[in-house]
């Protein structure tokens, strides 16, 4: 995308949150741009077989195939009318605030002004006859996002835009545990990405564990196509719902998913192992078995309850964190590990909204209330009149009990207190850097470091390709320090080409 694309509004993700939002927006006269990096809209959790693959019954996979199906017409429809320019293979690097963009193209201006006065100059002399040639500059909007695009992601793209609406999404939390390095330990949502996207599965047999509501579509998919699942590792406690259970009755739809998992777990007969975790895996150059072992109440290994279960492949989670790189260089308000927004997705940043996992992880129904919700205020806004809140009454009743069903998961389904004590010194933490437990921890005792920062510039953990997203929460953890937002400027790795032609971002 060589030249500069104007929009209305930049909706930058196309998963549950984005698609909804682009849609509502669309639909009230907004041009939208939607931009993802995915080569389809959907997100991870609608994420589709390639079309080379020719599934058969690719409905199979998922769930809310019918939402999925209104949602993928709509947006056929919207970009058949050019209401909705879809970019595909787009990996937002940066969003800018105009401000900036406008010194930089006030300095280009005068620069090409000069040059030009220069040229008509000498052009006068050989031509006196000649006269002044009009000169227009492109109009500038409210913000500039800035990509990567093409095979290898070197190719810079912008799309200037009024508004912008996050809808990043979120990426999976994974705490490390001796062994976890090895070929054939996979992420949940990666065993799913790959059984939902490429129709493979990771191996033959497979333990699923961790913790949160993700191990079960992830285990029972496994084992529908074809994976001897030999274990469902939960290290949460199921009756800490009863304490809970106003809020859950008030989801039935919710509880109806969740005793639909349970039945599948039976007629798999995958056995389902409640407060336990896997403490080590096993195997010479690729994974062989694994270790699961009991939990007591403080979240320590009860002593006598390890066994040992023979598998290939082992897809852990514990749980999901919020995207929030491009919200934070754009000066939004981050607390915690997610994008606070008012009543309308609103960040604090006067012309940015967010929505979805970017706001606090609480899965796809909410992402689609939240969506829903700030497409109808940017379209307002945007036509310079006042949301009216009777027009997503019953998408901000549907986010309110999803909101309070999310915090009651995430109360229950939180990883054990003590998993810091079974992460021995030589567990590699930070395998950008191979940076292992053992050197964190002696910069934190003999070097004195107090926060995770001070232990990055000691250690190097965190400086890697990821810059810190997969091992920040065990940094943090083995510190015992509380996990803060990281400024980063830059939400991806960026070629030194594409920097050399840009503006380098600055504050203010």
């Amino acid at each position: 995308m060589a030249a500069a694309e104007r929009a209305r509004l930049a909706v930058i993700g196309a998963g549950p949150a984005g698609l909804a939002a682009a849609l509502a927006a669309a639909g009230r006269g907004v041009r939208v741009t939607l931009i993802d990096s995915a080569p389809r809209a959907g997100g991870q959790f609608y994420r589709q077989p390639a079309a080379g693959l020719r599934a058969r019954r690719p409905r199979a996979l998922h769930h809310g195939w019918r939402t999925w199906e209104r949602l993928s017409r709509a947006l056929a429809d919207q970009v058949e009318a050019g209401t909705i320019t879809h970019l595909t293979d787009h990996h937002v690097w940066l969003v800018e605030r105009q401000e900036r963009q406008e010194r930089q193209e006030r300095q280009e201006r005068q620069e090409r002004q000069e040059r030009q006065e220069h040229q008509e100059h000498q052009l006068r002399l050989e031509d006196p006859e000649r006269s002044d040639a009009a000169h227009l500059s492109p109009g500038t909007g409210g913000f500039v996002v800035h990509a990567l695009t093409g095979p290898f992601q070197e190719e810079p793209g912008t799309v200037r835009a009024d508004a912008v609406l996050l809808a990043t999404g979120g990426y999976e939390k994974v705490l490390p545990f001796p062994g976890w390095t090895l070929p054939g330990v996979v992420t949940a949502g990666g065993a799913q990405a790959m059984l939902k996207g490429a129709l493979v599965v990771p191996g033959r047999t497979a333990v699923v564990a961790g913790t949160g509501p993700l191990l079960l579509p992830v285990a029972t998919g496994l084992a529908a196509a074809g994976v001897e699942v030999a274990a469902l590792v939960e290290s949460a406690d199921p009756r800490a719902f009863l304490r809970h259970a106003g809020t859950l009755a008030a989801q039935p739809g919710k509880v109806a998913e969740g005793a639909g998992y349970a039945a599948r777990l039976l007629r798999h007969r995958i056995p389902l192992r409640t407060r336990h975790a896997v403490v080590e895996a096993h195997g010479e150059g690729r994974l062989d078995a694994v270790t699961v072992a009991a939990l007591d109440p403080d979240g320590r290994v009860r002593p006598g309850t390890e066994r040992r279960i023979p598998c290939d492949t082992l897809a852990v989670g514990h749980g999901m964190l919020p995207h929030t790189d491009l919200a934070d260089s754009l000066g939004c308000r981050v607390e915690g590990v997610r994008v606070p927004v008012d009543a309308e997705q609103r960040t604090d940043v006067p012309g940015v909204w967010a929505a979805g996992e970017t706001t606090g992880v609480g899965g796809a129904a909410l992402a689609l209330a939240e969506g829903h919700i700030a497409g109808h205020s940017i379209a307002a806004r945007l036509h310079g009149t006042e949301p009216d809140p009777r027009g997503w009454s019953a998408a901000t009743r549907s986010r309110t009990r999803l909101r309070a069903f999310s915090a009651a998961l995430d109360t229950v389904c939180t990883p054990p207190a003590r998993w810091t004590e079974r992460v021995t010194d030589d567990t590699v933490v930070c395998r950008c850097e191979e940076v292992t437990a053992g050197a964190v921890r002696a910069a934190v005792d003999e070097l004195g470091a107090g926060d995770v920062r001070t232990v990055k510039l000691l250690t190097r953990a965190g400086m890697g390709w990821c810059q810190g997203r997969m091992c920040e929460p065990t940094v943090a953890g083995l510190t015992g320090c509380e996990q803060t937002p990281v400024r980063r400027l830059l939400a991806r790795p960026v070629p030194l080409g594409v920097l050399a032609g840009t503006e380098a971002p600055t504050d203010g």
